[in-house]
């Protein structure tokens, strides 16, 4: 069993840091400077906290925050502005490029990169058919990797002491949703920014970011007292502490900001269309919802005094 829990953190930090080297890789490519390798120093928190934690943890994760899931988005967030800014800033210059948005496309720059080159090794084939891949197809797939991997990468890592199976498939289907929720937001909004709004981009990637933080934390699946039977008494935070915890992250880590994001850019960027008024509507309607909830707890507790 330990040994187990021992390679599956290793596996887990080591997917981080492939991850997040294949995305320092695509900013060396980008930028065609070697200096960005220098990202890679950013890697080695998340191996000390590899090391300390299997020595100290053999391998088990803490209950309510996940260290090595912050030091992961520490690493690969800044590669992740890079890229962004870099498409953003030559949109309008980008050569020629291979889209991914068919199989037929993809099938093409495949057969493209066998041809050029039969002597090839499988490796330089894959490095080619990567290099043609367009920037804004290179930069969702970072963003989709990053989303999943946090989740398998939750669900594989050692839990830690006192986090039973039942929570982390709650805090597991958390995840779910609010990535999909997050991936929605950076591919809708990202798609609206223009040569003339470089300012939308620094807003939608610092939301991106604070909405990204919520990742380490697990306090969405918070034990209250009202799970517990036989207690009685304490305070309301104390009986709604998962509730309230799920309430502050709507109000001010995601659907809040999100709200707030795409009401800038309908009123003061004046771009409105359909797509965008659909999902602004779904997040006030969540943020009304939430704040709705949060008078029904407190009804009810008083109730119960």
């Amino acid at each position: 069993m330990i040994v187990l829990k021992f390679l599956c953190a290793v596996i887990t930090r080591s997917l981080f840091i492939l991850v997040s080297l294949l995305g320092v890789w695509r900013v060396t490519m980008v930028k065609n400077s070697s200096l960005y390798w220098l990202l890679t120093i950013l890697y080695l928190p998340l191996v000390v906290e590899m090391i300390i934690t299997l020595k100290r943890r053999k391998g088990s994760d803490y209950k309510w925050f996940s260290p090595a899931i912050l030091l992961f988005l520490l690493s690969i967030i800044p590669t992740i502005w890079i890229l962004e800014l870099h498409h953003q800033n030559n949109k309008s210059t980008e050569e020629k490029c291979t889209s991914l948005h068919s199989s037929d496309s993809i099938n093409k720059a495949i057969n493209i990169s066998h041809s050029s080159n039969e002597t090839g090794n499988h490796l330089e084939r894959t490095v080619r058919f990567a290099t043609q891949v367009c920037a804004n197809d290179w930069i969702l797939a970072l963003h989709q990797i990053l989303l999943i991997l946090l989740i398998v990468g939750k669900w594989i890592m050692p839990m830690g002491v006192g986090f039973t199976r039942d929570q982390l498939s709650q805090l597991l289907l958390v995840f779910v949703g609010t990535a999909a929720d997050i991936l929605e937001f950076t591919s809708e909004t990202l798609s609206d920014v223009t040569n003339q709004n470089p300012l939308l981009v620094y807003i939608i990637l610092a939301v991106w970011t604070w909405t990204m933080l919520q990742f380490p934390l697990h306090l969405s699946v918070l034990t209250s007292v009202k799970d517990d039977p036989e207690a009685q008494g304490g305070s309301f935070l104390s009986h709604h502490q998962a509730d309230m915890w799920q309430i502050v992250e709507t109000l001010f880590i995601q659907d809040g900001p999100f709200l707030l994001v795409r009401l800038v850019v309908m009123f003061h960027f004046k771009i409105v269309h359909q797509m965008l008024l659909f999902f602004a509507i779904k997040n006030l309607l969540v943020v009304v919802l939430n704040l709705y909830r949060l008078v029904v707890l407190i009804q009810g507790f008083q109730s119960t005094l």
